[in-house]
Formats: structure tokens, sequence, C-alpha cells
């Protein structure tokens, strides 16, 4: 049984191709000569060269097919197809930066005794035009000639498949005639040949309108050639299916998306009804449940709902404005500037869709004037589209579906009644952007929220203290409101008590500093109750318990601590959990039991893996002199590696339960420079 498992790889033969590279591959057995292998080869010296062999892996050059004026991108064999009376031939075809596609049909004919070759002397039919080479393998000779030039993208080809065969009663194969492209000028097409004519055309082309310059990298057939998949530059995935019934009816299906780029950030939503996640990628994503609304108690499918921000710089953090009103985001990215971002109305009524739930009372329709938002030409500020304004405007359309949207640069804010599509995401679910917050000399790095929704925390990279201060910002106004000046280097994260008496941040620099802050009718008050040197390396993470005054820190020395506000003066280290495998890069934790000051605490480490431990004890407020009982943390899962990322963990969120959910499941968030974002299910045992 265990031999079943092993698999032996041996190197049969190495080929010299020369100084240029080839790029693409393509290996088939020869019609006539079963035992004898074709394989062609294609690169960057805009030749497709042809190897024949046997099936022992020694190959020799058998010709040269010249044709291309570009690198030569995809090369795909068909099976050996039988055309009317004709014997079985092979038919390769190939695409090129040239913008153009060629087929080449490879015509068997047996040598006869005596001779090496014959060359064919039947007529040429229209469709077999040119001539090419003729080789030899085995007893047989292959007549190369060009079929056809298929001349209809505006941009490299960078993909071209055949359509998969079917296997007919007797084990033997059907191949359609039919060839599909995919190219960087964002279509991609089906060629097929005329019935009448036999020559070939293009009979299908689908794509994307987008604001994205750069198109499809490959396009791929379902086996049973219903359906075609295209991936593009923004690692995301594109998808048609024939849902015609007396003829072919190509329309867009939805599919999985998420970002192309390490995540950086991501947070809950205040109702925890959506999770959004900032990348490298330069976009803000919304991910949510998506219910069906036909059979609601069907799986639910997490899907992306939204993309609000489409940025010009890399985005680095991102905090959702807690407290009453409209759904609300601060990020921040590489530009040195925080964006404040407002959910339009187009959004909220997706939402409601995708949730089956009703708005919440504080979310009133009539209130919210902005439908939806604009891309900016150079992907920065994005301007809203207004409720007032749709009418006037022809190509503001928002009935549902692909139909709707236009080829000019106005976006066409649409309530979903089911998923969107890549093309829809990209540029019909933007928000508005309401604020710029000014104020950083460097790229910002993290960004927080208190837990009333009235200051943001906002820091940069630094190398000196001066920039290294954390702003202050009263949500509303906007202003700055305060300048906490405590560290030498990178504040790299930070995060409010949940009763927002106190704003706890880490730092390169390897301190852990308390702000006490207070809002005040004048303004905010604020002062340092206490710095500590707390790690031997970077501080990484920090996260309070959500019952008092406890938190814990995790650093790059694979240690976490767990520390308390002593007397609202101090801090005071109750714990050091038992060194980790790996650089501690990510802390989430999540209130369990008030009575007993338990929690469960999440870690992500440098390696990708996550690990929860239980934690109780230990002193539960500011103020007592006394503690209630030690402090004990114990380790309760490991995560199956499988189930986590593959490289660093950037941050872990758990969502905020409500008091009418099931206190047994708990969901726990993470995204890592794996370009990953997962959504853990995790099941108490009491």
């Amino acid at each position: 049984m265990e031999d079943w498992f092993c698999c032996k790889v041996s190197c049969l033969h190495t080929l010299s191709v020369g100084s240029k590279p080839m790029v693409s591959l393509s290996l088939a057995v020869l019609p006539e000569q079963r035992s004898h292998l074709i394989l062609a080869m294609g690169g960057l010296d805009h030749k497709i060269h042809i190897y024949c062999g046997d099936k022992s892996g020694k190959f020799i050059k058998a010709c040269e097919l010249k044709g291309h004026s570009d690198w030569i991108r995809s090369l795909d064999f068909s099976l050996p197809v039988a055309i009317s009376s004709e014997k079985h031939n092979l038919f390769l075809v190939s695409s090129s930066q040239d913008r153009t596609i060629r087929i080449w049909k490879m015509d068997s004919e047996a040598i006869s005794s005596g001779s090496t070759a014959q060359l064919r002397k039947a007529n040429i039919e229209m469709t077999s035009y040119i001539e090419g080479p003729l080789f030899v393998a085995g007893s047989t000779s292959y007549q190369v000639s060009l079929e056809s030039l298929l001349v209809g993208h505006e941009d490299w080809v960078y993909s071209v498949e055949w359509q998969p065969p079917t296997v007919l009663p007797g084990n033997e194969a059907h191949q359609a005639m039919s060839i599909l492209s995919a190219s960087m000028d964002k279509m991609m097409m089906i060629w097929r040949p005329e019935k009448n004519t036999g020559l070939w055309i293009n009979s299908v082309t689908v794509g994307e309108l987008s604001h994205s310059a750069l198109g499809f990298y490959g396009g791929h057939w379902q086996p049973d050639g219903k359906s075609i998949l295209a991936h593009d530059y923004g690692g995301s995935f594109h998808m048609w299916r024939d849902v015609g019934l007396d003829s072919e009816n190509w329309q867009p299906q939805i599919v999985p998306s998420g970002h192309f780029a390490p995540v950086s950030d991501l947070t809950w939503a205040r109702s925890g009804q959506y999770l959004l996640s900032v990348s490298h990628d330069q976009t803000t994503r919304i991910f949510a449940p998506w219910r069906n609304q036909v059979n609601p108690g069907d799986m639910i499918y997490w899907r992306e709902i939204a993309r609000p921000q489409i940025h010009g710089h890399d985005i680095n953090c991102v905090a959702f404005i807690q407290g009453s009103g409209n759904h609300r985001f601060v990020s921040g990215a590489d530009e040195k500037v925080s964006r404040v971002f407002e959910a339009p109305l187009s959004f909220l009524k997706t939402l409601q869709q995708a949730t089956l739930l009703k708005p919440d009372i504080s979310d009133d329709f009539d209130n919210v004037q902005v439908l939806g938002a604009n891309m900016s030409a150079l992907g920065l500020s994005q301007k809203p589209i207004y409720t007032h304004g749709v009418k006037e405007s022809p190509s503001s359309n928002s009935s549902d579906g692909p139909d709707s949207m236009e080829t000019i640069p106005d976006a066409v804010p649409t309530v979903f009644t089911e998923p969107p599509v890549e093309d829809q995401l990209a540029w019909n679910t933007l928000w508005p952007e309401s604020h710029k917050l000014y104020g950083h000399g460097n790229e910002l790095f993290s960004i927080c929220c208190d837990y009333e929704g009235k200051l943001v925390a906002s820091s940069c990279k630094a190398q000196s203290a001066p920039v290294a201060e954390i702003c202050l910002w009263e949500v509303g106004t906007w202003k700055a409101v305060g300048h906490l000046q405590s560290h030498n280097l990178t504040v790299t994260q930070m995060e409010f008590s949940r009763d927002n008496a106190f704003l706890l941040s880490v730092s390169r620099d390897r301190h852990l500093s308390i702000f006490s802050v207070r809002k005040t009718k004048e303004g905010v008050e604020h002062h340092l109750v206490a710095k500590h040197e707390a790690h031997k390396r970077i501080i990484w993470s920090c996260s309070w318990n959500p019952f008092g005054y406890q938190f814990a820190t995790g650093s790059r020395d694979k240690t976490v601590k767990i520390w308390c506000v002593q007397d609202a003066s101090s801090v005071k280290l109750l714990a050091t959990l038992p060194q980790f495998r790996d650089s501690v890069t990510a802390l989430a934790w999540m209130g369990h039991d008030r009575a007993s000051n338990a929690g469960i605490l999440a870690v992500g480490m440098d390696n990708g893996l996550i690990e929860l431990w239980s934690v109780s004890g230990g002193r539960a407020s500011a103020g007592s002199t006394t503690d209630s009982s030690p402090l004990i943390a114990a380790s309760m899962l490991q995560f199956d590696p499988l189930l986590c990322h593959v490289s660093t963990v950037h941050r872990l969120r758990w969502r905020q339960q409500d008091s009418s959910d099931e206190k047994s499941t708990l969901e726990l968030a993470s995204c890592g420079a794996d370009h990953c974002v997962r959504v853990f299910d995790v099941h108490c045992r009491t």
C-alpha cells in the first residue's frame, strides 16, 4: 500500500536550446507512430522548435517553424483529428507577442520502401496554403503547413488552448476544432473553422471593461467546454459560462477573489457583519458571508462584496470608526496621509441584500446622499456620486448586471442582489473619500480607533523621537487634538483599552508605552503613564484584555508577555509565556468569561502558524491593591499548519460577539504576507 504513494522522478534527456530562453512547451503523441512523441518549444528567438523522440526520452531536432515576428508565448497540440475523409492530422496552435495566432497542420504519410521521404503531391487547399518543412519520425514522414493565421487581438496574445476532448464510447476521444485565446487587450476569443469554407473565424469574444491597462495572462477551458476562465495582472479570476439554449450566450460568473500582494491589516466592521482588509496591492476589500435569498438555510459562502479603495500607494493599516452613524474607516498608506471613507447608499443596500438583515436604525438610508464614488485619474482621491445627480446623467444607470456598465470612465454604483463579479468590484463599488489627515512626515504604519468612535490614533515609520510621535485625531472635525511622544523608533501597533481610558503602544525601540487619554469639552487631555523596556527585540504586536487593564505584547524575541496597569500609574509584568518557535507578529485577546476574567489569546507568528492560549485570573481592574487570583495561562490549540498562512501573520482580529450570538462559536480573522485573508470558526467546549 505504501508503494502506491511513492513517486520517483528521473531525468531522461536534457536539450540545449542555445542562448535564447524557451518560455512555452507542448508535448504530444504522433499520429501513425504511437511510440513516438513530438515536442514543440517556443521562446525569445521567434521560432518554434520541433523535436521528435521515442518514449525512452531521447529527442532529436526535427525542424523549425518560422513566421512569428516576436516572442512565442504559448503552444498547444491538438489530438490527432480526422477532417472529412482525410486521415488523422495533428494540429499545433501558437501565439505570440506579435498579436497573432498561427495554426500549423502536420500531415502524415507513410514512407515507401527504398526512399527516405516523399513530399505530398496533392493540391494544397485554401486552408493549408503555405507548406513548411518536412520531417521524419519512424516509418512516417510529416509535412508541416500553415493552416491559418488568426488576427483579431490588439495586444500580446499570452495564451492559446485547444478545447478539451470528449471521451466517446469505446474510449475514443473527440477533439472539437475550437481554440481559446487570451490577450493583454483584456479579451478572450474562441476561434472555430466556418462550416462552409473551413476558414477560421472569431466566433465568441468576451472581456472586461476596467481601468487596468494590463490584461489577461492566461485562459483555460472547463473540461466540458461550457465555461472559460482567465487570470489577469491583478491576480483575479474572470469566468464566463455559456448559458444559451439554442445559441451561444456567454455570461460572467461569480468566482473567488482576493488580494495579490501581502495583506497588511484587517478589521471587522463594528457590527461584525463584514471584514475589511488592506494590502500592498493598493486595494481595500470587503468580505462578507453572502446568504442565499431563495434557501436561507443553504451553505453560506464568503464573498468579496465591495472594493472601497483602489489607491496609488501600498496601504499599510486600517481602522474602522466605532460608535453610531454610517459605516466609516480610516486607512494609511505609503503616501504619508490618512484618508477617511464613508459608505455610500449603494453599499448599504448591497450589505442588506448580502446579510438578509434589516438595516440598523442608525443606518438611515434617507440621510445618505452619496450613491457611490468615481475613481480619480491618478488612483488617489475618490470623488462622490450624489443621489440627486443620478437622473441627470445617462451614464449613471443603476440597473443591475454587467450590461449596464458604460465604456466612459464613470462608475455605475449598483445595488447587487448577488455577489458582484471582478469588473463590477473594480469599478462600481468604490466608497467616496470624505477627509484627508495630514501631519505625519513618513509613511503611515499603524492606526487605531477608540471604542466610542471619538478618537483615532496614527503613527508612521520613524528613525527619531520627533517623527515617532503618535497623532490623535478627533472624529467628525478630523482635527489633530494631540501629539503623544514617547518612542524613538516606529510605533508598530496601538490599541485603546476597552473603556478608552488608556492607549497602549509598542515600538521597534523594544519599549511599550501607556498613555492616559480623556476626552473633555475643551479637547483631549493626555499624559504618559508608563514606559517600559519590555522585550529584547522589536515588539510587533499588542492586545488588551477586554475585561480589564491586562494586556499582552509579542516580539521578535519569540516571547509573549502579559502585563497589567497597576494603580493607574505603573506597569507590572504578570507572566511570560513559554518561548514560541518563531517571532510573534500578531496578537488578539478575546474575553470569554467576565466573572473569572477568562479569555482566549490568539498568537500569530512569522512562520505563519497560529496558536490559541487560555488566560484567566490575575488583576481584573485598575486601582485594585491585591490580585483576585493568580494569572493562569495554558496552551489550548495549535492550528493545523495546512489551515494556516505560509508566511508572516500580520494581524489577528476576533469578531465581536453580539449578545444574541452563540457563545460556543467564535470567529477569528487573520491576514498575512502570503496574500491571504482567512476566517476561522473556533468552537469552545465548556
